[in-house]
């Protein structure tokens, strides 16, 4: 049995191209796949070298990204596969700019992910200038998703803006009410910014994304082998998210015709998430002498 096709795109939320295969068996179908510096730290041939005491060069970690997206690729055929950046707290947006248009030559299907900050916009900014396709990630707010909407209008393909449900959730704010009020938000535009919803968590996380006619969602295989479990159940039209006990979050009124830069974009949890990232990247690679 085949998963019904949604109105919302499903990726795979992977680093390892075997996972890519499962879940294209366990669906019948993908429709591309994101990955980031963690993932791929997590990808088994990377911990096998690291496990054997062989910790990678920057230029060896590049190369094994590189062919672990390129394995990726024909996988999911014409679908979009994301690459990130590798970015701290300090990188220019110079730097990042390069390093995504190096990467978009890759992969035919490229999206190169950007993180939400000053810099991240700036590449994103200079990057759709030069028709490279991006992806905004570690996304926590409606000013957030506001100002990736500024810093990119006029692009020639979908941007994708990527809000993190599950470590919203992790706060004790329902992360899938982000969702909904980008949505709302992004439903008076041009349509240029396509939601893609990540951190997703649990099947109710996923059945929500279906009801808010999401874009697209990146989802981890265990969500996924929930989801074939329930036999590929789909919300009814009476379907209400439950949030329990998760406080909501308020609807903002933004305007999206100012410039990116009037907007608050900063926020502690996408600083926390780009951390995080760093140090996976880092715990694959060799210490400098």
């Amino acid at each position: 049995m085949s998963a019904p096709r949604t109105k919302t795109k499903i990726l795979v939320d992977g680093g390892d191209p075997a996972e890519t295969l499962k879940v294209k068996a366990l669906l019948g179908y993908v429709d591309g796949q994101t990955t980031n510096p963690s993932l791929i730290a997590k990808n088994p041939e990377v911990l096998q070298m690291v496990a054997s005491g062989h910790k990678l060069t920057e230029p060896e970690e590049n190369a094994e990204y590189k062919k672990i997206v390129s394995e990726i690729s024909p996988l999911v055929g014409a679908a979009d596969v994301s690459i990130e950046v590798f970015s701290d707290l300090n990188t220019p947006a110079s730097k990042m700019f390069a390093e995504g248009r190096d990467k978009f030559s890759w992969i035919p299907n490229a999206y190169i992910k950007y993180p939400c900050t000053d810099q991240g916009l700036k590449a994103a900014e200079m990057s759709v200038a030069s028709g490279i396709r991006v992806n905004i990630t570690l996304v926590f707010s409606q000013a957030q998703a506001a100002a990736v909407y500024a810093a990119t209008r006029g692009a020639k393909e979908p941007v994708y803006v990527s809000p993190f449900i599950g470590r919203i959730d992790d706060i004790g704010l329902n992360g899938m009410d982000l969702v909904a009020n980008i949505k709302k938000m992004y439903a008076a535009g041009d349509g240029h910014v396509y939601v893609l919803a990540a951190s997703i968590r649990n099947l109710q996380h996923l059945m929500d994304c279906f009801a808010l006619g999401v874009e697209l969602a990146t989802v981890p295989t265990k969500v996924l082998e929930e989801w074939a479990n329930s036999g590929f159940a789909l919300p009814t039209a009476d379907y209400v998210y439950d949030p329990g006990t998760l406080k909501p979050i308020a609807y903002e009124n933004l305007d999206l015709n100012q410039p990116w830069q009037s907007f608050n974009i900063e926020h502690e949890l996408t600083n926390k998430g780009i951390l995080k990232f760093v140090a996976d990247y880092q715990g694959t690679l060799a210490r400098a002498n």
